[in-house]
């Protein structure tokens, strides 16, 4: 299987390694990360080597509630978020590609909570990204 990129824990992902990595889908990242950090969802991306998985992460927050994690691939960059199985109905009456659904509805658990993740190479795919980052901001 493969591995997210940036494993070297002394190099920073700073906005050239990023550009390195994610090729063509930087555009979409820069564009994520503006959008997310700006007046309307003001979330606070920051990024962190952890030892667990041997890669540096960007954890992405609403005040002290966790939103999103990122983490950057060869080509690409991957979201992951987490719900409970109570909030778990609220993804199915989201107006998002059904392939996110349906493989977020064929996830098992991790403990108790339910993953969805979403892999992110072009522009296009970000609005859908945006639809779950509201419904994850909007749960108590």
């Amino acid at each position: 299987m493969d591995k997210p990129k940036l494993n070297d824990p002394e190099i920073n992902p700073t906005d050239e390694v990023l550009s390195g990595v994610l090729g063509n889908s930087y555009v979409a990242y820069v564009q994520l990360m503006n959008t997310i950090t700006g007046e309307k969802y003001l979330l606070v991306p920051e990024w962190h080597y952890y030892n667990d998985g041997k890669s540096w992460l960007c954890k992405v927050t609403y005040k002290k509630k966790t939103v999103f994690w990122l983490s950057a691939w060869d080509g690409f960059f991957k979201t992951s978020f987490y719900f409970t199985e109570k909030n778990s109905p609220g993804i199915a009456g989201l107006e998002i590609e059904k392939s996110i659904k349906d493989d977020f509805f064929s996830n098992k658990a991790i403990g108790k909570l339910l993953p969805l993740s979403v892999s992110i190479s072009t522009t296009d795919q970000i609005n859908d990204l945006l639809k779950i980052v509201e419904y994850k901001k909007s749960l108590k």
